[in-house]
């Protein structure tokens, strides 16, 4: 009766890791039942792009007007004000807390 048992151990070793190792791909970190997760990272990242792909392109606007080749004097004007603190007597302005 031993001797049976002794040549189902291998066999019952190699099926404990079977089961191991198919468990674990479906239900671990990286498994097959995990992809709902990874979609909606993956959404959330996609809209991330979207919005840094947006604001992005208002940069390169931005920055082709202050070019000299085609410098925008509203906008430099813009600047101008913000980064020295001037405003125009003209001007209305509003304090707002940051």
């Amino acid at each position: 009766m031993f001797r049976r048992l002794r040549s189902l151990i291998p066999s019952l070793i190699v099926l404990t890791l079977i089961a191991y190792f198919g468990f674990h791909a479906l239900t671990g970190e990286r498994g097959l039942l995990t992809s709902e997760q990874r979609d909606e990272t993956l959404a959330s990242r996609m809209a991330e792009l979207k919005q840094v792909r947006a604001e992005r392109r208002d940069l390169e606007a931005r920055a082709r007007l202050l070019r000299d080749s085609s410098l925008s004097a509203d906008l430099l004007e813009e600047r101008a004000r913000s980064l020295l603190g001037f405003a125009d007597p003209r001007d209305y302005v509003i304090r707002t807390r940051s």
